[in-house]
């Protein structure tokens, strides 16, 4: 464990210095990505203004969801930013390159690309909770705890799905739709949802482990709820490296779906 830890940390380290390279555009992207997260919340505001509750929730708790959530999708793309292509790389053989190395392959594939606005997004996160809690900074550790856990559930229905590539091909399309459900639902308030729907954002598609858990972690840090969070993160963990292990064995055996020449 301790190996496969220095070995991300080294890929993490290396991802950074290479963005420091273009500091102006690794800036100017996570900026972007503030600007561009300020902007998108501007409709709760107006929303707010009209009508001051959905459910028993307020402006300042879709705030803070907005926060995890932030933070959460920041977390995944940075530090595993190769899970928004992960399907294209099976589909087109290029995971040869990672299956060289006595590294785990998953692990190799996914961090060894940052996406640089995803530091904006996280930059954002933190500024939210700043606004959020009054510009307290004792709560920041539980922020980054929830939205760590956050992002393993979201980077591991990525992968699930981007895994099943090894048996359709490309599912770059697929994940991309997921994505954006996963963001979308992650940042609406969770009681609005009844029955099935309410099933769904805590199973096959967990936005609820996203946003709405991880809030309620920040918002009231008890033992439960940080065991319900671990639980699911780790649960997610599990069935995405199960699935990428059982097709690994498929691409393996040399049935890759595109040949390069």
């Amino acid at each position: 464990m301790r190996r496969q830890l220095s070995f991300v940390t080294g890929l993490w380290r290396a991802n950074l210095l290479a963005a420091m390279e273009y500091r102006a555009g690794f800036v100017a992207q996570a900026a972007g990505m503030v600007l561009n997260n300020i902007l998108y919340f501007a409709f709760w505001i107006l929303y707010f203004n009209r009508f001051h509750q959905v459910r028993g929730w307020r402006l300042g708790d879709v705030f803070l969801v907005y926060g995890v959530v932030a933070t959460a999708f920041g977390l995944s793309v940075y530090l595993m930013g190769n899970v928004l292509r992960l399907s294209t790389l099976i589909s087109e053989g290029g995971l040869d390159y990672y299956l060289s190395m006595p590294r785990p392959v998953l692990l190799h594939a996914l961090a060894s690309r940052s996406v640089a606005s995803g530091a904006g997004d996280v930059t954002f996160g933190l500024l939210t909770y700043l606004v959020w809690s009054g510009f307290g900074v004792a709560g920041m550790p539980v922020l980054l705890l929830a939205g760590f856990l956050g992002a393993v559930v979201l980077v591991s229905t990525l992968t699930w799905f981007q895994s099943l590539a090894f048996w359709i091909g490309d599912s770059s399309r697929l994940s991309s739709q997921m994505l954006n459900a996963m963001v979308t639902f992650s940042v609406y308030p969770i009681t609005i949802f009844d029955g099935p729907a309410r099933f769904l954002l805590y199973t096959l598609l967990p936005a609820a482990f996203v946003g709405a858990v991880p809030a309620q972690l920040v918002h009231r840090l008890t033992v439960a709820s940080v065991a319900q969070l671990a639980i699911a993160a780790a649960v997610s963990a599990a069935v995405a490296t199960a699935t990428f292990q059982r097709g690994l064995r498929r691409y393996q055996s040399g049935s890759a779906i595109n040949v390069q020449v």
